[in-house]
C-alpha cells in the first residue's frame, strides 16, 4: 500500500496513465515546434510530412521487440529504459530544420524508445489488473494520450511563442525524467498469486510465460519449471488478432493524421492562429480523454452486470465509436469556421476513443498471458498507419497546393479526411465479423 493507502495496482494504473500523457505531450510538442521552425525556414509540406513521419519508422521497428522484451525481462524495467532513452534524446538534440540528418536520427531514436512503451504497459496491466477492472484500467491509461495531446495543444504554442521552439524539447525531457524517477521509486513487479480463485480470475498473472522459466503447479502443491514458447504462428494467423490489427491501423491512421496536420489545417486551411484560438484547440483531445474513460466504465458495467457478453460489449462499443467517427471525418472539410472544425474533429476523435473500449482492451480478453506480444503486433500496424498516413498527407497537400493554388480551399483537404473516414467504416465491419471476447491463447 502506497500513496494515501492506494492498492498497488491502482498506483500502477495511475503511473501508466501519466506515462502515456507525457509521451503524447512529446509527440504533439514536436509537431507544433517543428511546424513553426520549418515554416520559418521555408520547408515545403512534403518535406515536413517526411520529417514528421520519421518518428513512426523507429516506432514500428520496436513494437514486437518491445513486446518480446517486456515478456522476457519484465514490463516495468523496459518501460523505465524507454523513458530514459527518449528523454535524453530530446534533451541532447537541437531542433534545427536545416540539419536534416541529425533531426531524422533523433526522431528515429525517440520512435524506437517510445515503441517499447505500450507493449510494456499492456504486459504490466495484464499482470496487475483483474479482468473485471481491465476495461476502465486500460481506458484510463490510454486516455492519458489524449489528455497529454490536449495539454500540449493548450500550452505549448504559447511556450514556443515566448521561449522559442527549442524550449519545447527541454520541457518534454524534464517531464520524461520526472516520470522516470517516480516509476523507479514506486513501481514494483506484481506478487505471484498462488490462490486458486485469484489465478482463475486472471489476477496477478505474473505467470506470463517466457522462453526461460514459466511455472506450472504440481499436484502436491509445489511448482516446477516448464518451458513454454510464445505461440507466434497461432497469434499471426488468428482472425480475432487480425480484427484488432485492422482496427488499430485505422484508429492510429486517423489519430496521427489529425495530430500532426490539425495545426496546419487550422493555420493554412482555415487561416486561424493557434495562439489566438485559445483553449478551443485542445477540445478534440480533451474529448478523447473523456470518451475513452466513458467507454471503459460503460464496458465494465455491461460486462459485470451481465447486460452483454464480453464479445458483444467489445463489438458494440467498437462499432458505435468507429461509425460515428467516420461520419464526423467525412463532414470535417465541409465546415469552414473554427467552431465547425473543432466540433467535427472533437466528435471524430472522441468516438474513436470510445471505440478503444472495443478493440484496444481485446488484447487482454483473447490473450492475457501474451498481451504485450499481441499489443506489439497490432501496434506495429498502428505505427505503419502513422508512417503511411502522415507522409502521404504531406504529399496530398503539396499536390493540392499546386492544383488549387493554396490550401485554403476545402477541396485541398477532402482526401486528407475522407481516407480515414472510409477506413473507419471498413474496420468496424471487420471487427464486427471476426472479433471475440473469449480467451483463445492459453
Amino acid at each position: 500500500m502506497t500513496w494515501m493507502n492506494l492498492p498497488n495496482r491502482y498506483l500502477i494504473v495511475i503511473l501508466t496513465f501519466v506515462s502515456t500523457c507525457v509521451c503524447y505531450i512529446e509527440r504533439v510538442g514536436f509537431s507544433i515546434a517543428y511546424t513553426v521552425a520549418a515554416d520559418a525556414a521555408g520547408i515545403n509540406q512534403s518535406s515536413k510530412g517526411t520529417i514528421l513521419s520519421t518518428f513512426y519508422y523507429g516506432y514500428a521497428c520496436s513494437q514486437v521487440p518491445g513486446g518480446w522484451a517486456a515478456q522476457k525481462i519484465g514490463g516495468r524495467k523496459v518501460l523505465l529504459l524507454s523513458f530514459v532513452l527518449w528523454s535524453l534524446t530530446c534533451f541532447l538534440v537541437p531542433l534545427d530544420p536545416n540539419r536534416v540528418t541529425i533531426l531524422v536520427v533523433a526522431r528515429l531514436l525517440v520512435g524506437v524508445a517510445q515503441g517499447f512503451i505500450f507493449p510494456s504497459i499492456h504486459t504490466v496491466l495484464a499482470q496487475w489488473v483483474p479482468p473485471h477492472e481491465r476495461s476502465r484500467s486500460v481506458s484510463l491509461t490510454t486516455s492519458g494520450m489524449y489528455l497529454g495531446a490536449a495539454m500540449g495543444m493548450l500550452f505549448l504554442p504559447s511556450l514556443v511563442k515566448l521561449k522559442g521552439p527549442e524550449s519545447v524539447f527541454l520541457a518534454e525531457a524534464a517531464l520524461g525524467v520526472l516520470w522516470s524517477v517516480l516509476w523507479f521509486k514506486y513501481a514494483t513487479d506484481p506478487p505471484r498469486s498462488e490462490h486458486p480463485k485469484a489465478a482463475a480470475a486472471g489476477f496477478g498473472e505474473s505467470l506470463l510465460p517466457t522462453d526461460a522459466s514459466p511455472r506450472t503447479k504440481m499436484e502436491n502443491g509445489g511448482s516446477t519449471v516448464k518451458a513454454t514458447k510464445i505461440p507466434w504462428k497461432k497469434i499471426l494467423i488468428s482472425r480475432p488478432v487480425w480484427a484488432i490489427v485492422v482496427n488499430n491501423f485505422t484508429f492510429h491512421y486517423a489519430l496521427y493524421v489529425l495530430m500532426n496536420w490539425l495545426p496546419t489545417y487550422f493555420e493554412q486551411g482555415l487561416q486561424l492562429s493557434l495562439q489566438e484560438m485559445g483553449s478551443s484547440k485542445m477540445m478534440p483531445y480533451l474529448n478523447m480523454f473523456l470518451f475513452s474513460n466513458v467507454g471503459g466504465i460503460v464496458a465494465d458495467h455491461l460486462i459485470t452486470k451481465r447486460v452483454m457478453s464480453v464479445t458483444k460489449t467489445r463489438k458494440f462499443l467498437n462499432t458505435v465509436g468507429f461509425i460515428v467517427a467516420s461520419i464526423a471525418l467525412l463532414a470535417l472539410p465541409i465546415f469552414r469556421t473554427s467552431v465547425g472544425a473543432i466540433l467535427c474533429s472533437s466528435v471524430a476523435l472522441g468516438f474513436l476513443a470510445l471505440g478503444r473500449a472495443g478493440f484496444a482492451v481485446n488484447h487482454m480478453d483473447i490473450a492475457p498471458r501474451y498481451a504485450g506480444i499481441v499489443m506489439g503486433v497490432s501496434n506495429t500496424a498502428g505505427t505503419l498507419a502513422g508512417i503511411i498516413g502522415v507522409d502521404m498527407t504531406g504529399r496530398l497537400l503539396e499536390a493540392a497546393k499546386i492544383e488549387y493554388s493554396g490550401l485554403f480551399s476545402p477541396e485541398s483537404w477532402r482526401a486528407v479526411f475522407f481516407i480515414p473516414g472510409w477506413l473507419c467504416i471498413f474496420s468496424s465491419f471487420i471487427f464486427l465479423v471476426f472479433s471475440t471476447g473469449e480467451r483463445i491463447f492459453d
